[in-house]
């Protein structure tokens, strides 16, 4: 969408261009190893690479849900590579950037709920509307955790010295702006902070990735972290973190014995949702055949495996449902994100 162009809660399914566009796109794809446009019969012609761009440091749930797309899509013989780029920064919205000079037709980017969030925050000039909607994947709780040796017990004694003391206790999570940063928000205006106390409120340090996060939190730098359950489980099995709750209205798969945020007394549920985009103005044929791509993806047998290896919840939907999805989405970001004070 332009900046002449109010906003819309509905995206745009695809960003037309002129011929002698479309057909510098066509010319990537043949020297990309990409597929070749449709010989006018209107049927997607198969694509046998594509670039998968991971927008965040790797160790991050969007790097590794680059990784499994990449791995799975390889593994099924999908395509005959996938190689993933990190381009980390601003809750994705570098990456996005990228994506909108990006003259390759295959190139898939991992998004989500994080970087949804993150372009209202930065005000970014590049906007998820101004790319072409692929597919939804997944949904994940996020757990808010602590160091093993935590004096917080319980989500409430967290909750409750964040209230008493301020800046003095420091949360951290994915970009500002971003899921887990919503999430710390809604705690604290639950527990009856005014939104627009919440910012003075909370130190939240935002990190690009969450090997950064599980550095701070094992370092005794943070009292206390939020990122999803992919991001921690596995130091919580191990003893060197404690999960406090998790985020969605149902224990997690992954961590079965954590209490949900719900059932500690606290009338919060939410999941961050992963999906990929592609570049704007690619032709109809061109969307068509990455939508076919990743619909096949999902129904991979490889697919499923890295979901249920890594606790991930399938939420696919593609194409037209995705892009409205996208535009509830959007609206649903901005109304909370004022709500807890971090955009007027």
């Amino acid at each position: 969408m332009h900046p002449s162009t109010a906003r819309s809660t509905r995206i745009p399914t695809i960003v037309r261009i002129g011929v002698a566009g479309a057909a510098a796109l066509a010319l990537a794809a043949c020297s990309s190893g990409g597929s070749q446009p449709s010989g006018g019969d209107g049927e997607p012609a198969a694509i046998t690479a594509v670039d998968v761009i991971a927008p965040a440091d790797p160790g991050g749930g969007w790097d590794q849900t680059a990784r499994a797309a990449s791995a799975a899509l390889t593994e099924a013989d999908l395509v005959g590579s996938a190689p993933v780029e990190n381009i980390g920064g601003a809750g994705g919205t570098v990456g996005l950037a990228s994506l909108a000079t990006e003259t390759n037709p295959n190139t898939l980017m991992v998004t989500g709920s994080v970087m949804v969030g993150a372009v209202e925050t930065n005000a970014s000039e590049t906007r998820i509307e101004d790319m072409t909607p692929i597919a939804k994947l997944t949904e994940e709780p996020l757990v808010v955790v602590v160091p093993a040796s935590s004096e917080y017990e319980t989500l409430q004694d967290l909750i409750d010295a964040v209230v008493e003391q301020g800046q003095a206790v420091t949360i951290t999570g994915g970009s500002a702006g971003g899921i887990d940063h919503i999430l710390a928000g809604l705690l604290l205006t639950n527990a009856g902070v005014d939104a627009a106390e919440v910012p003075s409120t909370l130190n939240y340090v935002p990190n690009s990735g969450g090997g950064e996060a599980l550095t701070m939190l094992l370092g005794g730098t943070v009292q206390a972290g939020i990122s999803g359950v992919g991001e921690f489980s596995e130091s919580v099995l191990s003893g060197d973190l404690r999960a406090l709750a998790v985020s969605s209205a149902e224990p997690a798969a992954a961590l079965p014995d954590v209490p949900t945020i719900q059932d500690e007394g606290i009338d919060v549920a939410i999941t961050n949702w992963r999906g990929v985009i592609a570049p704007g103005g690619i032709s109809d044929e061109e969307r068509s055949a990455l939508i076919d791509l990743v619909t096949q993806l999902h129904d991979s047998d490889a697919w499923a495996a890295q979901v249920e290896e890594k606790g991930w919840t399938d939420a696919f939907v593609a194409g037209d449902d995705f892009d409205a999805f996208l535009g509830e989405e959007i609206t649903r970001t901005q109304e909370t994100l004022r709500t807890i004070g971090l955009i007027e």
